[in-house]
């Protein structure tokens, strides 16, 4: 067999096994070559993924997917395991429309056990799969790769808790390559960077057991009773009790990168008779001098020069914006913090951090603590901002409720990543935040479309009283756009352009209206009157709003979000309170959109100038 193509033999992890162990080094180097080549053209998760090769190896070699279920937390680090599970020649389309997800999918392979795109589910889930194969009588382990900050996320340790005392056939693998998306923060980080120096402990002992053998008479017998004491001496030098004292069997730490010692403390793992976690230390970008150097830069990338390690030029992103913003208003006003939950660079906040590190807060990935936390800031009489993914925000939805909007606390939530994602896919679209915030009493949401815009509304925002419902700002993943003269920037509410009485009105807000100007402009041009209406805030939505398009024969909705729930479905029941007898359209998504280009999805969800037009016939 050709030496330099090694991952081209195999189509299954039995492939894998077969291989001779000369050769695993040799294909270890092949799969980051792979995973460089394919994710520089295509972008993904670069860094995680080249950490985990020889460890996602051992994994295959010890176990035998799918009877053993492997959950990949959060997943996106499961490259590797789509190249060993007959996924190799259908590589090149990771991420692309059509083609492979850039996160475990069980309907793209039977080794894909558990769809997972956000953190620290994988532990709970291992532990409900460990319990079903005991209750229907299955073989096999389940096995939770835990990585990449999610051991910062609370439900780890409720999972851990439940399954300590469970006696399941469960492993976790602790994957600790002292990062999330930004650097790990907080007190379990410390204590991992402890337990990383573990080796003091064995070296320790065995020099003391060595020099006691030497003691005429009694040696022996001493070094016997070191042995039995072996618990205490562990304690007293590096404490390493906190997976113990939650029922687990301890292994590690291991060499991430050496596929014997992973290979060992795996097998070891298998052959105690209750939950057992294994330790293991990797290098995020092992193996690609710009990642290892700049791991976060290298987490989630979009296409970049794979000799230079340099991202392909592209503009300033609504995230970058503001950042920029935030930074000026901050220098005006000493109360302003800032928090993320271990996202500082990918939500722009990186910039503050570095200009008021006193001010900054990363609490690791907690998003419903971060919430909580802000409220208490707030309620100390500072300005807290929250920067999240709008997918990431769905998990503090009572926290929003309860400890921010029952209190009357004046909480700034920046909505990163809100609609369509593109190639992060189903898990990872923010389509459904105007729907739940839209049930907090008083909330406030903006979406702006331009920069001048989001600058605006992000001063409007901070501004508000110091009293008050939670303001959300939507930021869209990529560029702010240019608007056509013709619709200057205001305020207000909302923004109503052209006729009053044209037989059409079209309806929305956020990057969306750029096509909506398109289209009324192409509509226009074929002598068809157009009235526009943009929602510079889109919830609460003004009455007036809808008193606007009072006149028109025909209203039409777009909105790039969910239609239960969303906007639209406000929108529409005002026009019914009105007594509006013309005819209403809403466009919207329903369902879990698939990963594709945003272009593409506006497409096929009729969101684009083209659809505008086209499903309107005057």
């Amino acid at each position: 067999m050709d030496d330099k193509n090694i991952l081209a033999s195999i189509h299954c992890p039995g492939d894998l096994r077969a291989l001779p162990p000369a050769q695993l080094p040799g294909l270890a180097a092949e799969i980051r070559q792979v995973l460089v080549e394919t994710v520089s053209h295509n972008g993904g998760h670069l860094a995680s993924n080249l950490g985990v090769v020889e460890l996602t190896l051992a994994l295959h070699l010890c176990f035998h997917s799918p009877q053993d279920a492997l959950i990949w937390d959060v997943s996106h680090q499961s490259y590797t395991h789509k190249l060993l599970t007959g996924r190799y020649e259908r590589f090149g389309t990771l991420r692309q429309s059509g083609g492979l997800s850039g996160f475990t999918d069980p309907a793209e392979s039977e080794h894909d056990f558990f769809r997972s795109g956000h953190a620290s589910t994988s532990v709970s889930a291992a532990l409900g799969i460990a319990e079903g194969k005991r209750i229907r009588g299955e073989d096999g382990f389940a096995v939770a790769v835990l990585g990449d900050g999610a051991s910062t996320g609370g439900l780890v340790y409720e999972a851990m808790n439940n399954a300590g005392r469970s006696g399941a056939r469960m492993i976790v693998v602790l994957n600790d390559n002292e990062m999330s998306i930004s650097r790990n923060v907080g007190g379990f980080s410390r204590y991992l960077s402890m337990v990383r120096r573990q080796p003091l402990y064995r070296i320790t002992k065995r020099r003391v057991e060595g020099a006691l053998r030497h003691i005429p008479g009694v040696g022996d017998a001493l070094a016997r009773g070191v042995s039995r004491c072996k618990g205490f001496i562990k304690r007293l030098l590096t404490n390493t009790t906190l997976f113990e004292d939650l029922g687990f069997a301890y292994i590690g730490p291991v060499d991430g990168h050496d596929l014997g010692q992973l290979c060992a403390a795996l097998t070891s793992a298998k052959l105690v008779p209750r939950p057992a976690l294994v330790h293991v230390c990797t290098t995020k970008g092992k193996g690609y001098t710009p990642a290892e150097q700049a791991p976060e830069s290298f987490h989630g990338v979009l296409q970049f020069d794979c000799d230079t390690g340099e991202a392909l030029p592209c503009g300033q992103s609504f995230s970058a914006v503001f950042g920029e913003e935030l930074c000026a208003l901050a220098a005006q006003n000493p109360d302003i913090c800032a928090v993320t939950a271990a996202m500082s660079m990918g939500t722009g906040l990186g910039a503050f951090e570095h200009a008021y590190p006193e001010r900054f807060f990363d609490v690791g990935i907690a998003e419903g603590h971060a919430v909580t936390f802000s409220a208490g800031l707030a309620r100390q009489g500072l300005r807290p901002l929250f920067a999240v993914y709008s997918t990431f925000l769905q998990r503090s939805y009572d926290q929003l409720l309860h400890d921010v909007a029952l209190q009357g606390l004046p909480l700034v939530i920046v909505v990163d990543r809100a609609g369509f994602v593109g190639e992060d896919g189903a898990t990872h679209h923010g389509l459904y935040d105007v729907a739940f915030c839209g049930s907090i009493p008083g909330a406030v949401v903006f979406a702006p479309a331009t920069e001048a815009e989001l600058r605006l509304r992000l001063r409007q925002a901070m501004q508000n009283p110091a009293t008050g419902a939670p303001v959300f700002l939507r930021l869209p993943r990529g560029c702010p756009c240019a608007l056509p003269p013709a619709f200057p920037l205001t305020d207000a509410p909302f923004d109503a352009f052209g006729d009053e009485d044209a037989p059409l009105a079209i309806v929305t807000y956020g990057r969306l209206f750029q096509y909506a100007c398109e289209a009324a402009q192409r509509l226009q041009a074929r002598g068809k009157q157009v009235r526009l209406v943009k929602l510079n805030r889109v919830l609460p939505i003004e009455k007036s709003a809808a008193q606007s398009v009072f006149k028109n024969q025909k209203v039409c909705f777009f909105e790039e979000g969910t239609r239960s729930g969303g906007a639209g479905e406000r929108f529409g029941l005002l026009l019914l309170e009105l007594g509006f007898r013309g005819e209403y359209d809403l466009h919207a998504v329903e369902g879990f959109p698939r990963h594709a280009p945003v272009k593409e999805l506006l497409q096929e969800y009729g969101l684009n100038t083209e659809a505008m037009e086209g499903c309107v016939q005057i």
